[in-house]
């Protein structure tokens, strides 16, 4: 299954970690703690681990198409909460085993 990761650096990964899975908490199947977190959204599953430093995020999809759009569903989520600061997240595509 296509697969990519993401870390963002910021201060407040715990934060928009818990903000994202309480936001979804509602339409999808969501377990999460301070620091790690996961979301099995109708496009594929999104991994979410906060450290002090960064967030990180993988994304999981059936296809490559929808890998992409969640990608962009979850860095715009991200971002409309981390509106007081610039993130940036840098798609990187998992190589397959």
């Amino acid at each position: 299954m296509p697969t990519s990761n993401a870390t963002v650096v910021t201060e407040h990964a715990s934060r928009y970690l818990q903000q994202l899975c309480k936001h979804w908490a509602h339409k999808f199947p969501v377990a999460f703690d301070p620091s790690h977190g996961t979301i099995d959204l109708s496009l594929g599953r999104t991994v979410l681990d906060a450290d002090p430093a960064a967030l990180h995020i993988a994304v999981t999809a059936d296809e490559a198409g929808s890998l992409e759009r969640l990608e962009t569903v979850v860095a715009d989520h991200i971002k409309r909460f981390a509106f007081r600061e610039e993130l940036t997240f840098d798609w990187r595509k998992a190589s397959a085993a």
